[in-house]
């Protein structure tokens, strides 16, 4: 895979993993066991830190340049 396809595939994985992270997110709000809210809250950090690593993927790949964008970035 070339650098630019691997750097196309993490980009849409980072879309997908935001999508997932807002759902996992909503879980929480229909939820009042204290244990199942902070396992929720687990799963959308790993969710977070999984699109985090795929950003420091795609900006090692991509000369450095921060990959910090709105559309595929967890919590922003």
């Amino acid at each position: 895979m070339s650098d630019q396809r691997a750097i196309e595939e993490a980009t849409e994985l980072r879309v997908r993993i935001k999508d997932a992270a807002e759902a996992v997110r909503a879980i929480r709000d229909g939820v009042s066991n204290n244990e199942a809210i902070a396992n929720v809250m687990l799963a959308y950090r790993h969710l977070e830190d999984a699109s985090m690593r795929l950003g420091k993927v795609i900006q090692a790949l991509d000369g450095g340049v921060s990959v910090y964008d709105k559309r595929t970035t967890v919590g922003a």
